[in-house]
């Protein structure tokens, strides 16, 4: 059981009133006495901490994402020629980790699927159409960790169940701490800043349009920054757990009563591009170039990007 504070005041001076009385060699002993004592006090403190369990047992920080710093970037083959990159910005979530003590660790994270941008108007609705990401019927994706390693205080493999389209799986994140110190622009608050990668497979999703055209595979680049929560805010958030699910969405059957009739921007996912309705801008160019001369080359749509 650790010493108080005030019982160790008390055995001070019972020492010190005990030497004045009995000896001239008191006024050392007391400087003895003294030294001892607050010598003692480091440790003492030190080790009721060590014992409390509101103190001593948890030295994870609790941090919010700053959704203006923190962008998921993708790549995906199109049709084989480039890797296509978009990003996704806007996502917010809460983390709780000690970098001694990876195995603790807590995230979720929200993305607005809607805050997708591939760099062209036309490709952004092709994506967010219902043949692909769907985000009208699933318009977040989230992660919520599950586990956590790491080998040392800068580098830990997060992992996880990634919900995207209605359809939850596993998924890892090799993730580094860049740093953690203070911002240095108003208002100073503490930041921590990381970098994370991760590979999924769309079809696992249930996003299996357009194989010819778009891969399969499809890489993440996370770039994130958390400032720490303060004291007044800690209870305030949700715990890891409570945000909102992508599975508490409305199911598409509920919305989406024509479910058999596409709508006449979506071209039937069973057919290729060359047979796509002239209404329907397909969401890649399957080629990007001209077709040999003794091909027949479709007609162009209005507004089509390759």
């Amino acid at each position: 059981m650790p010493v108080s504070r005030p019982l160790t005041s008390f055995v001070l001076s019972y020492r010190c009133r005990t030497y004045r009385a009995g000896t001239h060699r008191r006024d050392w002993h007391c400087a003895i006495a003294l030294a001892t004592a607050l010598a003692l006090l480091p440790a003492m403190a030190s080790a009721g901490q060590a014992t409390t369990p509101e103190t001593g047992t948890d030295n994870r920080t609790t941090w919010q994402l700053d959704p203006v710093h923190t962008r998921v970037l993708f790549a995906i083959s199109h049709a084989g020629f480039s890797q296509a990159l978009g990003t996704v910005s806007g996502s917010q979530g809460v983390l709780r980790f000690d970098p001694q003590d990876w195995s603790r660790t807590q995230l979720q994270v929200t993305v607005p699927l809607d805050r997708l941008d591939l760099g062209d108007a036309d490709w952004n609705r092709a994506a967010l159409a219902g043949n692909l990401l769907d985000v009208k019927h699933h318009p977040v994706a989230q992660f919520v960790s599950t586990s956590a390693t790491g080998p040392d205080a800068g580098h830990a493999r997060v992992c996880g169940d990634l919900s995207l389209r209605g359809v939850t799986r596993p998924l890892c994140l090799e993730v580094t701490l860049n740093a953690i110190k203070r911002h240095p622009m108003p208002p100073f608050r503490r930041t921590a800043g990381f970098s994370a990668t991760a590979a999924l497979s769309r079809s696992d999703y249930g996003i299996d349009a357009w194989p010819s055209m778009i891969g399969d595979q499809v890489t993440l680049r996370i770039e994130a920054e958390a400032v720490r929560a303060s004291r007044s805010a800690v209870n305030e958030l949700p715990e890891p757990g409570d945000l909102q699910t992508e599975g508490e969405l409305p199911p598409p059957a509920v919305e989406q009563p024509a479910v058999g009739q596409p709508a006449v921007e979506q071209p039937p996912v069973a057919q290729p591009a060359v047979e796509q309705p002239a209404t329907a801008p397909p969401p890649v160019n399957p080629t990007g170039v001209e077709p040999p001369p003794d091909e027949p080359c479709p007609d162009p749509e209005p507004g089509a990007r390759s």
